[in-house]
């Protein structure tokens, strides 16, 4: 059963960030923490991340924009590390408030309500017809290549503000995609760099069957995106990837995330 449920959840999970940019990590990491304690499920994440991400890039890579990768990647890179300093100086602030729901524990911090607030004010963007129509001029890319990166390493969310960012970016479908894929790889290298002494630490217990299945159905679940790629528009991307972004931000602003 557990393999079952990872399986598909990797599968779900895959297909919908092929276009988003952002939802297999969030959707995966809870799941393989019913079966994990917390770290191990970090860590088998992380790893499947990373290798869809490169075998996304082998559907995709060649169509990234480099001009973009170079000024939003790099300033994420940069960033994260930072993010990752300041999560150290906040780690010891207590959440606003905490709530319990059949057994389980939701906290409610500064730095999510944050976020959410700034993916809702994204999303508007990608909703409301007036607002669809501005674009961001390139020279701020690396201002949401920072934001991007600082918040990825400060919580670990740096998906979904990223893929704000990029729709915005004047890239086509397919551009978009893979520009995302190229960068989301450069910040999972950057962070596995991070999870490496931890990993090795682990050995066994990473149960490399289930991190097999996972990234298996992971792959499938991209392959079939990319076979759709060409039958949905570059509209119909904005408007997925607004839903998404305000019902992320809702879910990360009420602590469930």
């Amino acid at each position: 059963m557990d393999f079952i449920l990872v399986g598909i959840i990797a599968l779900l999970g895959s297909g919908l960030t092929f276009f988003s940019g952002f939802g297999l990590g969030t959707l995966l990491m809870p799941v393989f923490a019913l079966f994990f304690p917390i770290d191990i499920a970090i860590a088998l994440t992380a790893i499947v991340h990373l290798l869809n991400n490169l075998f996304k890039l082998t559907l995709v890579g060649r169509k990234a924009n480099t001009q973009t990768v170079l000024r939003f990647g790099l300033p994420a890179i940069v960033f994260a590390f930072f993010g990752a300093y300041t999560l150290g100086k906040l780690t010891y602030i207590a959440p606003l408030f905490s709530y319990t729901i059949a057994d389980t524990t939701y906290q409610v911090t500064v730095v999510k309500i944050c976020i959410a607030i700034i993916l809702i004010f994204f999303s508007l963007f990608d909703l409301i017809p007036k607002l669809k129509r501005l674009e961001f001029d390139i020279k701020y890319l690396p201002w949401g290549g920072a934001l991007s990166g600082f918040f990825g390493g400060l919580s670990g969310h740096q998906g979904a503000l990223r893929t704000a960012f990029l729709i915005r970016a004047k890239l086509n479908k397919e551009a978009f995609i893979a520009t995302g894929v190229v960068i989301a790889c450069f910040i999972d290298i950057s962070r596995l760099t991070i999870y490496a002494k931890d990993l090795l630490q682990l050995g066994d217990q990473l149960n490399y069957p289930m991190l097999m299945v996972a990234t298996l159905m992971a792959f499938i679940g991209a392959y079939i995106g990319n076979k759709f790629l060409k039958k949905i528009t570059i509209h119909t991307i904005q408007i997925v990837v607004g839903v998404l972004l305000i019902v992320f931000a809702i879910l990360l602003g009420i602590g469930v995330l």
